[in-house]
């Protein structure tokens, strides 16, 4: 019996209340090859491809017969004939599992330079979001069309972390070709050397010249000795060495860098050179949260020399500082992609507001708030207030009728995802799902498809499902399903017995885990909670858990009591500051407390100054999620300003810090 017509069966009989043991029996049935499947997927990881071929007739007929021949086939992808990945392909034809093959398939096509065979199956390919793949793509429209893909190849090969075939190769065809320059391969050079990526950087210059490559490796190791014995650069190329070195140098001691550039190196380089090199070293005292990264900034004599990543940290020094003119000249000089960005448009609108000399300004700023002003996320909130509105619930969509909800239950990718997902290949299932999603058909299901999906998540307990596809809804808003509140007594219980704002737990929670109730973190942090082993450890002896053994922390009871137990008390060591609690939960109190010396700061130019990506992030989601939280909670109004209130050095009339809170 396939799985869909079982799950319509189960799903029909739970509604009359006509379970049976047949039913069961049936559904049991279709189980059974449960275990094998999950031997299959050990094989997969450890590359056994003999085993892989020997357990998959035992998985014929099975919901996830297409997962087990995927990684059969995958296994031996190097080695398959073209005739046996072609019948793949047919036989699982419009599934997830096809476009997969065929990713894995274009992107060995692309390393063996077949691009015959390449050209002619990219256009099949639907999921078009893997990296490498593009860029294969765009060397062949390069070479059959002659099209101008320089741009694209570029954004695709700065954004890439490490070095990859497909974009470098672009890159060299591209530059052979004339399309891009020395300039941009240098600058792929810096991005790497910022990074502290160095194989990306030395495949940059391998392209540019081959011959001084090797100088970064000594760059690398140490750029001040690299610099004191180099006293001039004439070369165009020396002179991009030095300022690699310079790169180098400030991720360490910004201010060494600086006096360097002063004394020696700026009456060398060219003027782009010394504003992307002043650029870094303002980001990296930005990042130190030093006072005179915005003195480094405002060297920066042309500021569409820097990149949006140079111009975000000009933005947030001058934040930090109080300087508005200089926020809204570098949010103006930012990409026309950035320019849309929630964050930056909250600032540029503020910014104009600041330094506004007539009424058009004033109405323009106005303008820019209102079109990214709603409940959807921290700066739309911010907006929201700007604008004199409270943050309320969104009206309910229409209610979902039947039919709306049998198409997602008998999706089959769908039904694949969360079949996965139950019998613990959370992964796979995932992917399955966000490909469901997201990208079986260009641009992803519609307002109503995804809330039929997410309803189903939601009904399954699959709550990562549930809020992921909620939240990616452009006009209808489900509060109820974005905003989910599983173990609610427990959580609103324990909250209130140590007089806890239970939205703030919801918040936190729906940030960390999204509610899944085993997650682990690769650090090891285990539960709704995400608390760490020495962690659970130390609080529960603060809160009298005098029984707990460490196999409890994913206890759902004792996950909460321990991590809403954690986080009060880490919130009373911060005089009740939730941005700075929320900081602390996420990076540590002693990151926090560092964080906070300084100027006092409205919180959310402050959050906006957190040194770390990951934190400054969660600071923002936790916020935004408790704001909305206690608007379902409580029914009414509520402030995202008032929680963040200001943050600064703490108060010397205040209980001292707490020094064993880890």
């Amino acid at each position: 019996m396939k799985f869909t017509q079982i799950l319509t069966l189960v799903y029909a009989l739970a509604m009359t209340g006509l379970w049976s043991p047949l039913a069961h029996a049936q559904v049991q049935a279709a189980n059974k090859g449960d275990d094998v499947i999950l031997e299959m997927g050990q094989a997969f990881k450890k590359g056994d491809k003999n085993r892989l071929s020997a357990l998959l007739p035992q998985t014929r007929g099975h919901v996830l017969e297409p997962l087990a021949a995927y990684w059969d086939m995958r296994a031996r992808l190097d080695t398959a004939p073209e005739s046996e990945i072609r019948s793949f392909l047919r036989s699982y034809a419009g599934s997830y599992y096809e476009d997969r093959l065929r990713t894995d398939w274009l992107l060995q096509l692309g390393k063996r330079r077949d691009w015959a065979n390449f050209t002619a199956e990219y256009p099949r390919y639907r999921m078009r979001d893997d990296r490498e793949v593009r860029c294969y793509a765009l060397a062949t429209e390069a070479m059959n069309s002659k099209a101008d893909v320089a741009e694209e190849a570029k954004r695709l090969w700065y954004a890439l972390r490490e070095a990859d075939d497909g974009c470098t190769y672009v890159a060299e065809h591209l530059h052979s070709g004339k399309q891009i320059n020395g300039l941009d391969l240098w600058r792929k050079a810096r991005l790497a050397m910022d990074a502290n990526r160095p194989r990306p950087a030395q495949a940059a210059v391998d392209i540019e010249a081959p011959r001084l490559s090797e100088q970064l490796a000594l760059i690398y190791a140490d750029p001040a000795k690299y610099l004191d014995k180099r006293i001039i650069a004439i070369t165009k190329n020396r002179k991009e060495l030095a300022v690699l070195a310079l790169i180098r140098l400030a991720a360490k001691d910004p201010d060494e860098a600086a006096d360097l550039l002063n004394r020696r190196w700026s009456i060398q380089l060219s003027q782009e050179e010394r504003n992307w090199t002043w650029g870094v070293i303002g980001k990296q005292a930005a990042q130190k949260l030093q006072d005179n990264a915005s003195s480094h900034f405002a060297k920066v004599q042309k500021d569409s020399d820097l990149n949006d990543d140079l111009l975000s940290w000009k933005v947030r020094a001058a934040l930090r500082m109080g300087q508005w003119r200089q926020v809204l000249t570098a949010t103006q000089a930012m990409s026309p992609e950035s320019q849309k960005d929630p964050t930056w448009v909250y600032w540029r609108a503020r910014a104009l507001s600041a330094t506004a000399q007539d009424n058009a300004q004033k109405q323009e700023a106005q303008g820019l708030l209102r079109s990214i002003a709603s409940v959807r996320g921290f700066y739309e909130q911010l907006a929201l207030e700007e604008l004199g509105q409270a943050i309320t619930l969104p009206e309910r969509p229409i209610a979902l009728n039947p039919q709306e909800k049998a198409a997602a239950l008998i999706n089959p990718g769908l039904q694949r995802a969360l079949y996965a997902i139950q019998i613990g290949l959370r992964p796979e299932g995932n992917r399955e799902w966000n490909y469901s999603t997201n990208l079986h058909t260009p641009g992803g299901m519609n307002d109503r498809d995804l809330l039929a999906a997410a309803d189903l998540a939601c009904q399954r307990q699959v709550w990562d499902r549930c809020i992921n596809t909620s939240d990616r809804t452009k006009e209808a808003i489900d509060f109820e399903q974005r905003f989910p509140m599983p173990l609610r007594e427990i959580v609103v219980r324990k909250a209130g017995d140590i007089r806890l704002d239970p939205a703030f737990v919801y918040g936190l929670i729906r940030q960390e885990s999204r509610f899944i109730m085993d997650a682990r973190s690769h650090v090891g942090a285990s539960g709704l909670m995400q608390v760490m082993p020495a962690t659970a450890k130390w609080t529960a002896k603060k809160i009298g858990l005098t029984s707990f053994t460490p196999d409890q922390i994913t206890d759902r009871e004792v996950n909460v009591a321990i991590g809403t137990g954690y986080l009060k008390l880490v919130l009373d060591d911060f005089e009740g500051s939730m941005p700075l609690a929320t900081a602390a939960y996420n990076a540590g109190p002693g990151r926090s407390r560092t964080w906070r010396n300084g100027p006092v700061l409205e919180a959310a130019i402050w959050a906006e100054n957190i040194p770390f990506q990951e934190t400054r992030d969660y600071v923002k989601k936790v916020l935004s999620n408790t704001t909305n939280y206690a608007a379902i909670l409580t029914r009414q109004p509520q402030s995202l300003k008032a929680r963040l209130g200001q943050v600064g050095p703490r108060n010397a009339q205040t209980t001292e810090v707490n020094k064993d809170l880890p």
